[in-house]
């Protein structure tokens, strides 16, 4: 697969509605599509066989040696023995003693990416988890329930306490939720689900190698590379109608000028935007222009660098949702005379994520730049050929002026967003561990900036279906038959009056799918 063009659709019900989780294949659309209740997990008998084996290999470990965790405490305790009458209950200590996440409850969908993730890990085989708590969580997914989960507790190196909360609700302490709290609602007085996975009970290991994992982050991750992967889709089909809105030259989009320079993103770019607009490789100038600004001109350079950080990230998670990153990790076959072994090791530090979550945003932050340029454009009558801001009406009438602001606004949040999480630092646990990735804190920022991206690209929207509307009225002949010239017709609001335009851009958002998909 071309590594800047993402797989077309995600898993649909209508086409099969499964998920199968086996360790090795899962990735950020499965993981949508499990986390939005639009496909039900499926454990092929081999990976749960696997995971057991694993379990069964970390029990007679433990019976002949020290493990991190299971004999001894963890971070700075990991030289502080547990004594043997004391065992019994130092699994529930360490789940209840790191359940302490704070801030507002994250939504069902970005949970229930956890539970895939965390359940798909497993199975991959290297935890040592009992695998009744997989199953547990599986069925958790199918029944459409998820744990209490707050939103802060992790600085990339492990989603301890939101594991730890997962953990206690596994095990019946904690309750199960069903959908998302309404505004207002308080966690204590909505409705609980009647029907939950059963509770499992606890044995020795199995607090430390559910919490070691960064499952809750990979899980935001993968959301934000699912989404973002039909926004940026949706932008070369934006883009295109903003060109033939403004009768924008094609050269800047000719295939000659980016097999000399032959960046994968910027290729790619323009060869959609020529494809959606129905025209050759080697396109002819229209003439109006010399050439345009740079919104319409630089946007492939632009756009393409974003394809190719959203490809960085699929690659990433590609190894991530389907690798073991647990401390200890347990091998049955890859210890040094090639039997079983534990290794303690730092593989759930997760500085890969972090700073291509990093990258992420930055190159968003560009290419929604050029995406305002362009509609700030639509002010200018000297371009479109139409009244200053598309206003219809009388001679004073604002059109879409107020979209500059609201879109720049949007704008200043991804600015925000792209400053870099993963220059951040921290010393934890009395000095032992002296560093963190904070992948955790940059899939949060990567959510937000996928939000802003999506309104700043719905105002484009408006703008350019208004300007097509206004130059087509009345002359419908002359205007070309080419693919993306569908969102004319599919479901924006009809005239141009002064009006408030918070539904427009809704119905914008809404309608982006739908253009990813041409």
């Amino acid at each position: 697969m071309d590594p800047v063009s993402p797989p077309t659709k995600a898993p649909s019900p209508g086409e099969g509605a499964f998920v199968v989780l086996d360790g090795s294949s899962l990735d950020p659309a499965a993981v949508a599509a499990l986390a939005g209740r639009e496909a039900e997990p499926a454990v092929p008998p081999q990976a749960l066989a696997r995971a057991e084996r694993c379990w069964r290999t970390a029990r007679d470990l433990a019976t002949s040696g020290r493990l991190y965790g299971r004999h001894t405490g963890v971070g700075a305790n990991r030289m502080v023995f547990v004594a043997a009458e004391e065992q019994a209950g130092q699994d529930l200590r360490l789940l209840r003693s790191h359940a302490g996440g704070i801030g507002v409850l994250l939504p069902a969908r970005q949970t229930r990416a956890m539970l895939a993730i965390r359940a798909n890990q497993v199975l991959a085989g290297g935890s040592g988890l009992q695998p009744a708590v997989v199953q547990a969580m599986v069925e958790a997914l199918r029944l459409g329930v998820h744990p209490a989960v707050n939103e802060y507790g992790a600085v990339g190196t492990g989603d301890l306490t939101a594991l730890a909360q997962t953990g206690l609700t596994l095990i019946g302490e904690r309750p199960w939720l069903s959908g998302d709290l309404a505004p207002g609602e308080t966690d204590a007085a909505r409705s609980l689900p009647t029907t939950v996975p059963a509770p499992v009970t606890l044995e020795l290991g199995d607090a430390l190698a559910l919490m070691s994992s960064s499952a809750l982050t990979l899980g935001q991750a993968a959301l934000v590379c699912h989404d973002v992967d039909v926004l940026l889709r949706a932008g070369h089909a934006v883009a295109a109608l903003s060109l033939a809105a403004v009768s924008g030259s094609l050269e800047a989009y000719a295939a000659p000028v980016h097999a000399l320079r032959p960046y994968p993103g910027a290729v790619h770019a323009a060869s959609e935007v020529r494809r959606l607009l129905g025209v050759p490789d080697r396109p002819r100038s229209t003439g109006l222009r010399i050439q345009d600004p740079y919104g319409f001109r630089v946007f492939p350079q632009v756009h393409g660098p974003a394809l190719e950080a959203a490809g960085e990230l699929r690659g990433i998670l590609g190894v991530e949702l389907n690798s073991p990153s647990e401390n200890p990790l347990i091998t049955e076959n890859g210890g040094p005379d090639g039997g079983p072994a534990a290794y303690h090791h730092g593989g759930f530090f997760a500085t890969p994520l972090g700073l291509s979550l990093d990258r992420l945003c930055l190159a968003l932050l560009q290419t929604g730049q050029l995406s305002a340029a362009r509609l700030s454009s639509y002010a200018d009558p000297e371009l479109t050929g139409l009244r200053s801001f598309l206003a219809e009406g009388p001679a004073a009438s604002s059109g879409v002026m107020i979209l500059e602001y609201s879109a720049n606004a949007a704008l200043a949040e991804l600015r925000a967003c792209a400053a870099p999480a993963s220059a951040g630092h921290a010393v934890l646990s009395r000095g032992l561990e002296e560093a963190a990735s904070f992948a955790s804190q940059g899939a949060r920022q990567a959510e937000r900036a996928v939000d802003a991206y999506r309104l700043v690209l719905a105002c484009e929207l408006v703008a350019a279906v208004r300007a097509l509307r206004q130059q087509q009225r009345g002359v419908p002949a002359a205007v070309p038959t080419a693919p993306v010239l569908a969102a004319l017709d599919a479901g924006l609001p009809e005239g141009g009056e002064d009006r408030p335009l918070t539904a427009d851009v809704a119905a914008a958002s809404a309608l982006l799918p739908a253009l990813a998909e041409l």
